[in-house]
């Protein structure tokens, strides 16, 4: 069980340091997104490898340009991360929202809407757009 854990560490490790270093709007060698190659229309996800390299360089705004959702993705993992430690630590039973039956609705219609908006080609649409 422990060599897993060591493994996934190690894992995000090597991508943290891979994403750090290398930029991927400059190499050909990571993978495009399946679907912007064969229909030009942005998946929820486009821009996710461009804003995890903004994000480990510090830089913020970048990450807003290549992928809004990205961030809201890392609120809501960094709220399930600190209601859990908190829990454990404390020995509390504070209740994780993620947990709710309609939260994975209400996250499904965010980012539906965001996969909609983000492929208006038009102003102020075109902002969600990944540079």
């Amino acid at each position: 069980m422990k060599l897993k854990y060591i493994g996934m560490l190690l894992l995000a490790i090597v991508l943290a340091f891979l994403y750090f270093y290398i930029n991927p709007s400059e190499v050909d060698f990571l993978p495009k997104c399946p679907l912007y190659l064969t229909t030009g229309v942005y998946c929820p996800g486009c821009g996710s490898q461009r804003a995890t390299h903004q994000l480990l360089n510090f830089n913020i705004f970048g990450v807003f340009q290549q992928n809004a959702l990205f961030v809201l993705g890392l609120l809501v993992i960094g709220y399930h991360f600190l209601i859990s430690v908190f829990n454990y630590f404390f020995k509390k039973n504070k209740y994780n929202y993620i947990y709710h039956p309609k939260t994975p609705i209400a996250l499904l219609i965010i980012i539906i809407v965001f996969w909609i908006l983000r492929n208006i080609p038009h102003y102020p649409f075109n902002l969600l757009a990944p540079k």
